[in-house]
């Protein structure tokens, strides 16, 4: 059996997580994915911070807009009714607690919900925090979509985060691709686990105690 899921297979879990006429924003990279597994029948918003909302999923091959873009300047698509607005604007829609859920990548989560995800502080890494820390601390929810170990095999689901952190206690649930947690104040909880994977084996694969 496997142990894995691909990353489209984990966006599409997500998708079927967001509620209907909910405001959600996608950070860059794989949680961008999202967008293209929302359910056509459903009103869900896609916000993103460089100035767009009402955005819809990745254009096909020969339609780009190349006016068009995410806050990733990967080309996107708008739905009727979106709208734009100053770079500003968008900012203060994300401080204000205007989004229900935001979507990011990260390097480490912490058990108490702690978030890393812009700087490994590894010599020469371009730091990129962008709006993660806006939307880390002004979204209802902060899903979390990424690899649960690293190339090297270390787990992102720590005790302490040891890398700087993008927000303080702002993480409810993690989307990996060996099982989804959510973070309760006894720490990481299985939420599904994918495959053969097991509350145990999942414990062995990251050195916590974990509950499920």
């Amino acid at each position: 059996m496997t142990t894995r899921i691909t990353r489209d297979e984990l966006a599409a879990r997500i998708a079927a997580d967001i509620p209907e006429g909910a405001y959600v924003n996608l950070g860059i990279g794989a949680p961008t994915l999202v967008a293209n597994f929302l359910p056509a029948d459903l009103e869900i918003i896609l916000h993103t911070e460089n100035g767009l909302l009402g955005m819809g999923e990745a254009p096909a091959v020969g339609s780009v807009d190349p006016d068009l873009i995410n806050a990733g300047k990967q080309p996107v698509t708008a739905l009727p009714g979106a709208a734009y607005f100053h770079h500003a604007d968008s900012f203060a829609m994300m401080r204000g607690g205007h989004l229900d859920i935001c979507v990011l990548g990260a390097f480490q989560v912490s058990r108490t919900g702690d978030l890393a995800n812009w700087s490994t502080g590894a010599p020469g890494a371009i730091p990129a925090v962008g709006g993660a820390m806006d939307l880390a601390i002004g979204a209802k929810q902060v899903f979390v979509m990424t690899d649960l170990l690293t190339k090297s095999g270390e787990s992102k689901l720590v005790d302490v985060c040891t890398y700087p952190l993008t927000g303080v206690g702002c993480v409810t649930r993690v989307y990996t691709d060996h099982a989804i947690f959510d973070i309760s104040p006894k720490g990481f909880v299985v939420r599904e686990a994918f495959g053969d994977n097991t509350t145990a084996t999942l414990s062995a694969l990251t050195g916590l105690d974990l509950e499920g």
